[in-house]
């Protein structure tokens, strides 16, 4: 039924309030994907990379280096300030890349109530939501401390297995803290490692405006208390990123012809981190490439991701097949809302979403943040995607089913970005980093509609 009330677990949770447990197999292939950056201060190129990170977060906090943003500056940081809120039961925020008519209907059955009470397009729909955000939050929390201080918590150690990733490639944990000049336990830093940029950044700019409720708030008390204390929270990778990014997918696949729009959604939403001062750049890109590694080998109904129990969420054996059901549900319910075919209802925006190009250059200026080159040997290896990482190609075929999965391989492998970045070092995983969705989504449906 649509506007169904739920509370209790589901909507309370957030990402402070979960603590992560020991590594599972599928938290592992995220923290070796990721691991690449550990390396980082070993290495001229890597040392550069520390070091832009830096510029460019702060630059992008105080607006000094400009974006091209959908709004203009000041607007985007009171966005920003709404967008620490995470609407996880049912995705409501993330709503406006659906565009003004099918948005407006979205949110209108499915929105929060206040901070621990929601409403849902139905049950699949929020079932589909709950796991797939929790199964991507088990591996972003598992992230945290294991590249803070190689715990689980903060004090119970990472498994032997888990400490042999580092060991390995001969990297170290807290690597912004020691980059920047803050190591774990130093004054103005967390106590375990990774702090963030409100903590090590010269400049801070300070927002001051409403939040989600629309409560007078500013982002120090969503930062530093006591709203949010981030102070022994290590910064990589970014937890909301990860879930804007997943959420964003969810709703791109239900709606393809918003995919584009979605993914720019999920681009904004983890750009909002570096503006409030939560995030450095690296941990954006950290987290959407763990967003989009999950969701593909969720999609692709990996044994490793499917079935598995998740505190706050149903299990699910088959996601595939409930992404489909959810997306039926969505569909029929927006459908009768606008009174028109989706298509044209799709086509109704007049919001910040309306103008592609505007989009395409936003989602561009987000893909990499201007990062140097790191790992050159991977930047200039050539890569086929259905033969490195063929799962990836879910992420199209699940939204474009006329696609078979080869195809939608041979358009991510077309429209990837730059390789070499910071966390690509010639793994699969890697590889996800590279994947630009909004190019790939573009190209997607115009080979569907000649189908």
């Amino acid at each position: 039924m649509a506007g169904r009330m739920f509370t209790g677990a589901i909507a309370c949770a957030t990402l402070l309030s979960l603590q992560a447990g020991a590594q599972s197999v599928t938290d592992m292939a995220v923290l070796r994907g990721l691991s690449p950056v550990t390396v980082l201060s070993k290495s001229e190129a890597g040392r550069a990379a520390l070091g832009a990170n830096y510029t460019v977060t702060g630059g992008i906090q105080t607006g000094e280096l400009r974006q091209p943003t959908l709004w203009q500056f000041a607007e985007q940081q009171q966005l920003a300030l709404r967008d620490v809120f995470i609407t996880r039961g049912n995705l409501a925020q993330l709503a406006d890349g659906l565009g003004t008519t099918l948005g407006a209907a979205y949110v209108a059955r499915a929105h929060y109530v206040d901070r621990d009470t929601f409403t849902s397009i139905s049950k699949p729909v929020a079932d589909v939501i709950a796991y797939a955000l929790a199964a991507a939050r088990s591996s972003s929390n598992s992230g945290k401390y294991f590249f803070a201080n190689l715990t689980t918590d903060g004090k119970k150690p990472v498994s032997d297995e888990a400490r042999a990733i580092i060991e390995k490639n001969g990297g170290a944990a807290d690597m912004f803290g020691k980059a920047y000049g803050f190591p774990a336990g130093s004054a103005g830093a967390g106590r375990y490692g990774d702090a963030r940029p409100f903590q090590t950044e010269v400049s801070f700019a300070r927002i001051v405006g409403r939040d989600y409720f629309g409560t007078p708030s500013d982002n120090t008390v969503y930062n530093r208390g006591p709203m949010m204390d981030l102070i022994n929270s290590p910064s990589f990778p970014s937890g909301h990123t990860t879930y804007g990014y997943m959420g964003s997918l969810l709703l791109a696949v239900m709606v393809p012809e918003r995919y584009g729009e979605m993914i720019a959604r999920g681009a904004e939403y983890g750009n909002s981190r570096i503006m409030v001062g939560a995030h450095y750049a690296m941990d954006v890109l950290g987290g959407r490439a763990l967003a989009y590694h999950d969701m593909a080998h969720l999609l692709a109904n990996d044994p490793a991701y499917v079935g598995q129990v998740h505190k706050g969420a149903p299990q699910i054996g088959d996601f595939r097949g409930a992404v489909a059901k959810a997306r039926e549900d969505v569909r029929k319910v927006l459908e009768a809302a606008c009174g028109k075919p989706m298509a044209e209802c799709a086509r109704e925006d007049i919001g910040r979403f309306s103008d592609p190009a505007a989009n395409e250059a936003f989602y561009a200026s987000t893909h990499t943040y201007g990062l140097p080159t790191v790992f050159p040997r991977a930047a200039a290896a050539a890569v086929d995607v259905n033969r490195v990482a063929p799962e990836a190609g879910y992420l199209l075929t699940v939204a474009f089913p006329s696609l078979t999965l080869a195809q939608a391989n041979g358009i991510l492998t077309q429209t990837l970005g730059p390789g070499g970045g910071f966390i690509d070092d010639g793994s699969p995983f890697g590889v996800y980093s590279r994947i630009n969705l909004y190019a790939a989504s573009r190209q997607a449906a115009k080979v569907a509609a000649t189908r």
